[in-house]
């Protein structure tokens, strides 16, 4: 083989076109270079450009080929393909749940301020590096929103490039009849003495469907002329396809869940939830200075609250009386007054689960309870603390535990802690006192006495629900035992150690309401995207891919019937993947044209089975039957 014979790529050593041995030089000849022209001419070059000084460079120097390098274009298009992968999109939405999992283990700063400056309090080494890494603000770290957004742009990275090949998908024709059907998985041949017009017509009009502006399949019609040499009469065909809404619900799920993640953030961002307090007769106003607790967003403004207030004029709770649910909770009902900005008042109730709305926020009845109304001077005969008590139920029988912080009032004196319990329907006996019904028949407080610094002075936070007896000195009796102030309604008792008086006051004993207010503006969408992803997600995984083809022609009759001609039927079905539904489609496209016999008069001969050789992984047509091959096309 000659030098002009070989194909030598340009930059391509000439190691890699494997030339023929030459033939040494003859008697008398000096040999020459491998590839050297032949004396008194030049070397060609491919395409008349002059030999490239950097090939040697690209090959090594050695003859072995070196790779590319990327470059800072290739490097980001490599990065890009890598985030915008399914793979990594999986892997990233794993991480978020992980990452997710802190913020429901640890306590967050948002939430429970109070929780958090325990937790540090009480784990000062490794609270110290956990709240560096935004542990107690979860949601809000640096580290969190980077996975956030990288799924976000993950997503849109799979979406759009999936769209636009879905698009163009959608505006092509269904493919065009293959010329042999008999490889199909689901076939049928019968005959009809309708005119193969007739046939087309009635076959087109079943697979679009009754409803003309989303039909079942597309369908292409179309004539195949006749072929004398071949002996072939003149065809109509029909080609249908149907399945691309499957493609289009696993875009809606993708698209609904980019949506859902949108609108989460912009509610995370947007949102308020706060909790207040409201006993009977009293109430709030709308501003965050009046919860008790309250979180917001990081773009929450406080000027965006309507200005409303509301007032829990009475509260009605309902308890068996029976012996079989004694004492059970049958309604709870909060009777209030909505005053708006523009002075109109409504009267409206709350009930558990069903809330109402004022000012844009949902109004929650959260819980419930009693509120004694206390008061108590300290030994100088001040007035150290005047006012109504929250006691948070612990049992059906609404035993209700609570705190009562005293500061000192008075100079060189105590601070006072109480800490006890108020029933509702107090019975006492030798083991103590107990509640036997949850309405206030017979209540009664039940409360134990310390002194010493409460830490009221410090300007820390607290749980108004908790005191920390561990620094502070309890009231004991001559026995060592502390000493228990039994105290009902319009009575007043003295202090143990001189430390003052408690009055409980006279009456009926006031009620409270815990309510929860959130406001999330993203709670509409986030409900629409959520049932986007669940309806697109349910036409991918139920919507089949199916194609359908018919070939329609005219012949004589071979038994020389009524009708001299008769119109011979041929249909095929393919599907993607596995599809027990495919050959009940023929069928029914058969069924559907005019003036066939009842029953469709099965192929002429078996279907042929595909030769295999012992080499071949394939044992049979079956197992290839869904992929036709190329010639089939």
């Amino acid at each position: 083989m000659s030098d002009k014979d070989l194909y030598r790529p340009e930059g391509i050593d000439d190691a890699f076109s494997h030339p023929e041995p030459e033939a040494g030089p003859a008697e008398g000849e000096t040999a020459r270079p491998a590839g050297a022209a032949p004396s008194g001419r030049e070397a060609p070059t491919p395409h008349g450009t002059a030999p490239d000084a950097g090939d040697a460079a690209r090959t090594g120097g050695a003859g072995q080929p070196q790779l590319p390098a990327l470059g800072l274009q290739g490097s980001l298009r490599w990065v890009w393909r890598q985030v915008t992968s399914m793979r990594v999109a999986l892997m990233l939405l794993m991480l978020l749940a992980v990452a997710a999992v802190p913020g429901s283990v640890l306590p967050q700063r948002p939430q429970d301020p109070a929780a958090v400056l325990t937790y540090l309090q009480d784990n000062p080494g490794t609270g110290e590096w956990l709240d560096r890494f935004g542990f107690f603000d979860v949601y809000a770290s640096p580290w969190f929103s980077a996975i956030y957004i990288l799924l976000f742009v993950s997503l849109v990275g799979c979406i759009l490039p999936r769209t636009k090949a879905h698009l163009q998908a959608v505006r092509n024709r269904p493919p065009r009849t293959p010329r042999r059907f008999d490889r199909f998985p689901a076939k049928a041949e019968t005959t009809s003495t309708a005119t193969p017009d007739e046939v087309v017509e009635a076959a087109a009009k079943h697979l679009r469907g009754s409803v003309r502006w989303l039909p079942t399949f597309r369908v292409d019609v179309g004539t195949e002329p006749a072929d004398p040499a071949r002996g072939l009469p003149e065809r109509r065909t029909v080609a249908a396809e149907r399945g691309y809404l499957r493609e289009t619900g696993n875009l809606v799920f993708h698209l609904s869940l980019l949506g859902l993640l949108v609108a989460v953030a912009t509610g995370q961002l947007l949102h308020f939830r706060g909790q207040a307090i409201i006993t009977e007769g009293r109430g709030f106003a709308n501003a965050v200075v009046d919860y008790d607790t309250f979180e917001n967003g990081s773009l929450f403004s406080p000027s965006s609250l309507v200005p409303f207030s509301m007032t829990l004029d009475s509260f009605d709770a309902q308890f068996a009386m029976d012996a079989v649910a004694f004492a059970q909770s049958r309604d709870f009902t909060a009777n209030v007054t909505v005053r708006n900005p523009d002075g109109t008042s409504e009267q409206e109730q709350i009930k558990v689960n069903h809330p109402i709305v004022a000012g844009g926020a949902k109004i929650y009845l959260q819980g419930n309870g009693y509120a004694p109304e206390i008061t108590i001077h300290d030994a100088e005969g001040q007035v150290a603390f005047a006012g109504r008590v929250p006691f948070l139920p612990e049992d059906t029988l609404y035993t209700s535990r609570g705190v009562v912080k005293v500061p000192d009032t008075s100079p060189g004196l105590d601070q006072i802690g109480l800490v006890g319990y108020f029933l509702p329907t107090a019975e006492i006996d030798e083991v103590g006192a107990r509640s036997t019904f949850p309405q206030p028949i017979n209540p009664l407080l039940v409360l134990e006495v310390y002194r010493g610094d409460l830490g009221l002075d410090e300007g820390m936070p607290q749980n108004v629900y908790r005191l920390n007896t561990d620094t502070l000195t309890p009231s004991l009796d001559e026995d060592g035992e502390r000493v228990r102030v039994l105290v009902a309604p319009g009575e007043t008792v003295d202090l143990p150690d001189g430390l003052g008086t408690i009055t409980f006051a006279a009456g009926d004993v006031p009620r409270y309401v815990a309510l929860d207010l959130r406001h999330d503006p993203a709670l509409v969408w986030i409900l629409v995207f959520a049932l986007g992803a669940l309806g697109g997600l349910a036409v991918s995984l139920f919507t089949p891919r199916r194609r359908v083809w018919l070939r329609v022609w005219s012949e004589e009759s071979p038994d020389g019937g009524a009708s001299p001609r008769r119109t011979v039927v041929s249909v095929a079905g393919l599907a993607r993947g596995d599809d027990a539904g495919l050959q009940g489609e023929v069928d029914r496209v058969v069924e559907s044209l005019p003036g066939t016999p009842p029953t469709a008069e099965p192929p002429a001969g078996p279907p042929a089975r595909p030769r295999s050789t012992p080499s071949s992984p394939r044992t049979d047509g079956r197992a290839r039957a869904d992929r036709p091959r190329k010639a089939d096309r």
